[in-house]
């Protein structure tokens, strides 16, 4: 089947298609250009680290919610059966600690 078209088509052709070529080979340097990659790099590391930081700072609210629960009530009255044992244990935890550094020390 003989080519149907006028050399001028062919050539308009030609023209088109290096157009087209060259185009893609830009697309690739920039794709394959180091700063490119290490941007894409940083975009992911950046974004795994944000979800990441949002995991916890989920975990840490639930924690905190938690915690405050157990001391507060759902009025927001401090529930003192369960403060003043959690206060005094740690004054006592403080107590140890202080003495234990000061026989160090000596």
């Amino acid at each position: 089947m003989p080519d149907a078209r006028t050399p001028a088509q062919i050539e308009a052709d030609i023209v088109r298609r290096r157009e087209e070529l060259a185009v893609t080979l830009d697309e690739i340097g920039v794709r394959m250009h180091p700063g490119t990659i290490i941007g894409d790099a940083r975009a992911k590391v950046a974004s795994k680290v944000d979800q990441t930081a949002g995991r916890a700072y989920v975990a840490a609210n639930r924690l905190v919610s938690e915690v405050r629960s157990r001391f507060v009530t759902e009025e927001g009255v401090p529930r003192l059966e369960r403060i003043v044992p959690a206060a005094m244990l740690a004054v006592g935890v403080v107590g140890l600690l202080a003495m234990s550094s000061r026989r160090r020390k000596d």
